[in-house]
Protein backbone atom coordinates (compact mmCIF):
# COMPACT_ATOMS: atom_id res chain seq x y z
CA UNK A 1 0.00 0.00 0.00
CA UNK A 2 0.76 3.23 -1.00
CA UNK A 3 2.59 5.54 1.97
CA UNK A 4 0.28 8.46 2.87
CA UNK A 5 1.80 11.91 3.15
CA UNK A 6 1.96 14.77 5.97
CA UNK A 7 0.18 17.39 5.63
CA UNK A 8 3.55 19.66 5.23
CA UNK A 9 4.20 17.87 2.24
CA UNK A 10 1.05 17.74 0.81
CA UNK A 11 1.35 21.72 1.02
CA UNK A 12 4.60 21.21 -0.70
CA UNK A 13 3.70 19.17 -3.53
CA UNK A 14 0.54 20.80 -4.29
CA UNK A 15 2.10 24.48 -4.96
CA UNK A 16 3.81 22.93 -7.48
CA UNK A 17 1.12 21.94 -9.29
CA UNK A 18 -1.00 24.60 -11.40
CA UNK A 19 -4.72 24.68 -11.58
CA UNK A 20 -5.05 21.69 -8.77
CA UNK A 21 -6.76 22.36 -5.92
CA UNK A 22 -6.89 20.42 -2.17
CA UNK A 23 -10.13 19.14 -1.12
CA UNK A 24 -10.05 17.52 1.77
CA UNK A 25 -8.19 14.79 1.15
CA UNK A 26 -8.05 14.97 -2.40
CA UNK A 27 -6.66 16.81 -5.37
CA UNK A 28 -9.25 18.01 -7.60
CA UNK A 29 -8.78 19.94 -10.56
CA UNK A 30 -11.61 21.24 -13.56
CA UNK A 31 -11.05 21.89 -16.68
CA UNK A 32 -13.28 23.72 -19.17
CA UNK A 33 -13.38 22.89 -23.06
CA UNK A 34 -15.20 24.19 -26.24
CA UNK A 35 -18.27 21.70 -26.39
CA UNK A 36 -18.86 17.95 -25.33
CA UNK A 37 -16.43 16.13 -28.22
CA UNK A 38 -13.42 17.88 -26.83
CA UNK A 39 -14.19 17.14 -23.37
CA UNK A 40 -14.71 13.53 -23.78
CA UNK A 41 -11.22 13.56 -26.41
CA UNK A 42 -9.24 14.97 -22.92
CA UNK A 43 -10.86 12.21 -20.91
CA UNK A 44 -9.82 10.01 -23.45
CA UNK A 45 -5.95 10.90 -23.27
CA UNK A 46 -6.35 10.44 -19.46
CA UNK A 47 -6.79 6.20 -20.05
CA UNK A 48 -3.45 5.65 -21.29
CA UNK A 49 -1.06 7.70 -18.09
CA UNK A 50 -3.55 6.21 -15.76
CA UNK A 51 -3.14 2.64 -17.13
CA UNK A 52 0.58 3.62 -17.09
CA UNK A 53 0.52 4.58 -13.69
CA UNK A 54 -1.99 1.74 -12.17
CA UNK A 55 -3.80 4.63 -10.78
CA UNK A 56 -7.42 6.02 -12.09
CA UNK A 57 -8.88 9.49 -11.55
CA UNK A 58 -12.19 9.82 -10.52
CA UNK A 59 -13.94 11.68 -13.45
CA UNK A 60 -16.96 13.72 -13.66
CA UNK A 61 -18.41 15.22 -16.71
CA UNK A 62 -20.71 17.53 -17.45
CA UNK A 63 -21.27 18.98 -21.35
CA UNK A 64 -17.68 21.07 -22.05
CA UNK A 65 -16.30 20.55 -18.22
CA UNK A 66 -14.20 17.52 -16.83
CA UNK A 67 -13.20 17.55 -12.80
CA UNK A 68 -10.76 15.34 -12.50
CA UNK A 69 -9.81 13.97 -8.77
CA UNK A 70 -7.12 11.86 -6.98
CA UNK A 71 -6.77 10.31 -4.12
CA UNK A 72 -5.70 7.05 -3.20
CA UNK A 73 -8.55 5.30 -1.54
CA UNK A 74 -7.00 2.23 -0.37
CA UNK A 75 -4.21 4.50 1.98
CA UNK A 76 -7.51 6.57 2.61
CA UNK A 77 -5.90 9.55 1.91
CA UNK A 78 -3.13 11.32 -0.81
CA UNK A 79 -0.07 9.85 -1.39
CA UNK A 80 2.97 10.91 -3.87
CA UNK A 81 0.79 8.68 -6.69
CA UNK A 82 -1.41 11.29 -6.63
CA UNK A 83 0.40 13.76 -7.47
CA UNK A 84 2.91 11.89 -9.39
CA UNK A 85 -0.61 10.86 -11.69
CA UNK A 86 -1.73 15.27 -11.44
CA UNK A 87 1.63 16.35 -12.72
CA UNK A 88 1.32 14.02 -15.91
CA UNK A 89 -2.65 14.82 -16.55
CA UNK A 90 -1.47 18.56 -16.30
CA UNK A 91 0.66 17.96 -19.11
CA UNK A 92 -1.95 16.86 -21.17
CA UNK A 93 -4.18 18.83 -23.52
Amino acid sequence: MAQLLGDAEIQSQASKLSGWTLEGSKLQTTRKFKDFIEAIAFVNKLVEPAESAGHHPDIEISYNKVKVTLTTHDAGGLTQRDFDVAATISQIN
